[in-house]
């Protein structure tokens, strides 16, 4: 997957695009860790019970220009892609993806648009 100036995930309730002043010291005060080849990292479990290690896995990957950005939501493995925003049955992780999107928003890391 390439990297996008604004992301959609399947039936989610926003689309979330960079913020244009967001700066490498935020993301790393935000927890976002520096890879190899400079991008920047957030990795998250989506729990429904915390800190039972059973859920989803966020993952949000900004490059390392700051102008364009990743979000997948996978199994645990992370290999298989998950829609969590499908089914009702998940309504306390898709609350629990909002609430970490929305403090990312407050941040000036994202901006997000109803979609």
């Amino acid at each position: 997957m390439a990297f996008q100036t604004s992301v959609s995930l399947a039936n989610c309730n926003f689309t979330y695009s960079l913020h244009p002043n967001v700066k490498k010291f935020a993301l790393r005060d935000n927890t976002f860790v520096e890879t190899k080849v400079g991008n920047y990292e957030l990795s998250r479990l989506l729990e429904e019970v915390p800190n039972s290690g059973d859920g989803f896995l966020l993952k949000i990957i900004i490059n390392k220009d700051l102008n364009g950005a990743k979000i997948n939501i996978t199994d645990k493995s992370g290999l298989r892609l998950v829609n969590i925003f499908k089914s009702e049955k998940h309504d306390i992780i898709q609350q629990k993806f909002y609430f970490l999107m929305d403090s990312l928003v407050e941040r000036d890391i994202f901006e997000k648009t109803p979609q």
